[in-house]
């Protein structure tokens, strides 16, 4: 499960350096396209293969299946490691995301964010109101079975 919160700068090539926790997780192989708040997604090989397949029983006829399937796939790329644990994060997906020199990775679960540093902290002072949270979250069942 990827959890939790690191910060990294990029070097000039545009490389990142994962945390040993989340590299250990992505051994069978990794993808790296554009999420859906200004950040990044990186999910496993076989969660990737999922969204694929759920995503192409879509007709090709309907234009919301379309334009996901181009947010999410011309975006893609395999992610190879270095041998320092670092991935090239291509030029087009930092250029989206305003990934310049500190990124913030993200745990989500199943797969985690690549943020720019100012984003995240502009999204963290939105979303950081307890009162709001409750409203907002209150329709989610989160009881413990």
């Amino acid at each position: 499960m990827f959890l939790g919160r690191y910060e990294h700068t990029l070097d000039d090539k545009g490389r990142l350096i994962i945390p040993v926790r989340y590299r250990s997780l992505l051994q069978g192989g990794a993808y790296i396209t554009q999420g859906f708040d200004k950040n990044l997604m990186v999910l496993t090989s076989s969660d990737f293969d999922q969204i694929y397949q759920s995503i192409n029983q879509y007709s090709m006829t309907d234009p919301v299946a379309r334009q996901l399937r181009r947010l999410l796939f011309s975006n893609a790329d395999r992610l190879d490691f270095d041998k320092s644990g670092r991935i090239l994060i291509p030029i087009h997906l930092r250029q989206a995301v305003q990934l310049e020199d500190t990124a913030v990775i993200v745990g989500m679960g199943r797969h985690f964010e690549i943020w720019s540093k100012a984003l995240w902290l502009e999204y963290t002072e939105k979303s950081d109101n307890s009162e709001a949270n409750s409203q907002h979250f209150a329709a989610i069942d989160l009881s413990l079975r």
